[in-house]
């Protein structure tokens, strides 16, 4: 069997993951990455784009943006929501390798990379080979991003949980079974998604399997500091608040020396 990747399951994910953001994180961060966006007011980069949820706000700001992501599934849902934007506002989106990212030394002021993308690294190496990449696309001074999911490591073992019953913007229903796995041993817990919708007498089913690592912000300020990130601000929450290894949330800022 080939060994799990960080990005399997996230093209058969693309359909349900603004339906189930919804209903967990919400818009809790959008407020907050929007404004560092226009507080620096810089060239903008985020990795793992998605469906441009983040994005398209920050494209809002006027600030020009720029997303990249390796999902194609994924794009395609972007490419419709920033469609709805001013052609003026509308950000860059690219198929790519954030490993290996296809931009010039020094492009943006900013790069970001947002709820549980590091974590979704699952190798050593490749993580590595982001985060060299983060610091080349971004020149001295400039800023780096990273939003950690504290919380993985506590979540319940269970299996074929309902999480979710709702209805999609289409008008239909959407069930969403889960089932968690954790193995301590190798720091990652595994989440096993079924999406069932139901709509005008059809059923469509969507299984796929998403894994994230473990890492703590001084497991990641170590790797920053490899690559001349040097960590200079943690906040606990969306809002700015103080950080503590209890905070709901870990956000990460850094600076190229």
């Amino acid at each position: 069997m080939a060994k799990a990747q960080g990005w399997h399951g996230w093209d058969a994910y693309a359909d349900f993951y603004d339906w189930e953001n919804a209903r967990t994180l919400g818009r809790r961060d959008v407020a907050f990455w929007r404004g560092i966006v226009r507080e620096l007011n810089v060239p903008t980069l985020e990795l793992g784009c998605g469906t441009a949820r983040l994005l398209a706000p920050m494209a809002r700001t006027g600030v020009p943006v720029t997303g990249i992501d390796r999902s194609q599934p994924m794009l395609e849902h972007a490419k419709r929501r920033v469609a709805r934007l001013p052609r003026a506002l509308r950000p860059a989106l690219l198929r790519g390798d954030i490993r290996a990212l296809p931009f010039p030394r020094a492009s943006f002021g900013f790069v970001m990379a947002a709820y549980g993308l590091t974590q979704s690294i699952l190798d050593d190496d490749d993580l590595d080979a982001m985060l060299a990449e983060i610091a080349r696309v971004v020149p001295r001074g400039g800023v780096a991003g990273f939003d950690l999911v504290p919380d993985l490591p506590q979540w319940q073992e269970y299996s074929d949980k309902v999480i979710f019953r709702g209805r999609s913007r289409r008008g239909g229903r959407i069930t969403l079974t889960e089932s968690v796995r954790q193995h301590p041993r190798r720091r990652v817990t595994v989440f096993d998604d079924e999406f069932v919708e139901r709509r005008d007498g059809q059923t469509k089913r969507r299984r796929f399997t998403l894994t994230f690592r473990t890492i703590s912000v001084e497991e990641l300020r170590a790797r920053l500091q490899r690559v001349r990130l040097r960590v200079e601000t943690v906040y606990g929450d969306y809002r700015g608040g103080a950080w503590s290894p209890m905070s709901d949330a870990w956000v990460v800022l850094a600076v190229r020396t």
